[in-house]
């Protein structure tokens, strides 16, 4: 098993993570540094929360007071289970082992004011599919849906709670429409490109639920600067300076 551990450049937080299964890309990063200025005190959950990368940038980067992390993949959990022990997570960081869909089994809904999701972005039969039942998981939407994620947050998030989520610019119409129909009102969206224009690769994309009806389109950010290096709005976020 190629298991390894990673420094995230947040507080002294580590990761751990096996290289045969799906490692975290920097569209977590992102989704956790968008979603950083939550409240104080804020009940967030996590949906997919694979290794807990989100969960665990977040518990360095806001004053959260409980995230909750939901990932089916039992060998994933037991990994992430060591991650919020070796970095002494317990008292803030809950991690369950269940489909995302049985939630309602562990918590009534309405419990959090948060909702955060980095959920597959491919539909099934769409796409490169992976010999790997992990990184088809991870990818693909096996074991719930876009609109599964979307509905499960809305059951989940007190009124007027917040709702953040990363995914494919293709998809789009699909996110805003779900989002409407289970009242998440899309209030920001970014979306997100390698060099400055290019086609995004990436959206990032805030809802609120039971709110008036107000999007505002956020700068794109772009990843890499003409050079090809990381811009800096990057840098920061890896040096934990955002």
């Amino acid at each position: 098993m190629k298991e390894r551990i990673d420094d995230l450049g947040v507080k002294g937080l580590k990761i751990f993570q096996n290289e045969d299964w799906f490692c975290f890309g920097i569209d977590a990063v992102l989704l956790a540094n968008y979603a950083k200025n939550i409240k104080k005190d804020s009940h967030v959950l996590d949906l997919g929360t694979g290794t807990g990368i989100i969960p665990i940038l977040l518990c360095g980067k806001t004053d959260l007071k409980k995230v909750v992390g939901v990932e089916i993949q039992e060998e994933v959990f037991k990994m992430t289970q060591k991650s919020i022990e070796y970095n002494k997570l317990e008292s803030c960081f809950e991690i369950i082992c269940d489909n995302i869909l049985n939630l309602e089994n562990y918590y009534e809904k309405q419990s959090f004011d948060v909702v955060i999701t980095n959920p597959p972005y491919k539909k099934i039969g769409t796409g490169i599919t992976n010999d790997s039942k992990n990184k088809m998981i991870a990818r693909h939407e096996v074991t719930a849906t876009l609109e599964d994620f979307i509905r499960v947050a809305t059951d989940m998030l007190k009124d007027k709670g917040e709702f953040y989520m990363v995914h494919h610019p293709e998809r789009l119409v699909d996110i805003c429409y779900y989002m409407r129909q289970y009242k998440l009102e899309p209030k920001e969206i970014r979306f997100v490109c390698s060099k400055q224009g290019e086609a995004p690769k990436l959206l990032l994309v805030k809802g609120v639920k039971n709110a008036k009806s107000f999007l505002k389109v956020l700068p794109d950010l772009c990843i890499y600067d003409r050079d090809g290096g990381y811009n800096q709005e990057i840098i920061d976020m890896y040096d934990g300076n955002l």
